[in-house]
């Protein structure tokens, strides 16, 4: 005959409140105990020690984080971790509208500082010029970006945003501002406002040099 996994005896007849006897303080035994619990209905609200016995150990029931709790304590490793699933999410509200990482950069940048040469982009970006020139192909296929004639300069051929553009970036920023209201959901307003300053200069502080720029620039590998 099967035996039962946990067995014991109701300190109270409402129910309200059960010893578990016969359990050895071994984390695996009540590893099972915890199992048990989770496929019913009860609500376990604490744990004690009865009869001078040792407390049983403190394991997290399964549906709790196993990230190791001293990692928690590695700002790096939260930055990373929280940076990948907003990455994650954004890449996700871009995909829907067919585009990439790099047309949102190309598209916002257009926007800030209005038409620019290709190799001002490459240079701001720090992408190679042969991956900007593709990056601007795709815009100017859907109708993002067109390429005209600098009206200062007759020679130089710019990038700049469309009508089709600028209102498909309008719309897009409101959608990503949604995405953050997800992420962000546990912090309120001024804790958000106080995290954008920090990572900003956290930020600044790690972005490189225009002259480390010329030295290498990525493919738009996203």
């Amino acid at each position: 005959m099967e035996q039962p996994v946990v067995s014991g005896f109701a300190h109270d007849l409402s129910g309200a409140t059960f010893a578990v006897v016969g359990i050895a303080s071994m984390p695996t035994d009540w590893a099972k105990v915890f199992r048990s619990l989770a496929n019913t209905d009860l609500t376990l609200d604490s744990l004690t020690g009865g009869g001078g016995g040792t407390p049983p150990p403190a394991i997290p029931p399964p549906s709790q984080s196993m990230t190791p709790p001293s990692v928690l304590d590695l700002n790096a490793y939260l930055m990373h971790a929280v940076g990948r699933a907003a990455r994650r999410r954004l890449t996700e509200t871009l995909e829907a509208r067919g585009l990439r990482l790099w047309h949102l950069s190309v598209m916002a940048l257009l926007a800030d500082l209005g038409p620019q040469m290709k190799t001002a982009l490459a240079t701001r970006l720090a992408i190679n010029a042969s991956d900007l020139v593709k990056v601007v192909n795709d815009l100017v296929r859907v109708g993002q970006v067109d390429c005209v004639r600098d009206e200062a300069d007759r020679r130089r051929v710019v990038v700049r945003l469309t009508p089709e553009g600028k209102a498909s970036l309008r719309s897009l920023s409101a959608e990503i501002a949604r995405t953050d209201d997800e992420i962000l959901a546990p912090l309120d307003a001024a804790e958000r406002e106080q995290l954008a300053s920090l990572l900003r200069r956290v930020h600044g502080h790690l972005e490189p040099a225009p002259a480390d720029l010329a030295r290498e620039r990525p493919g738009p590998a996203d």
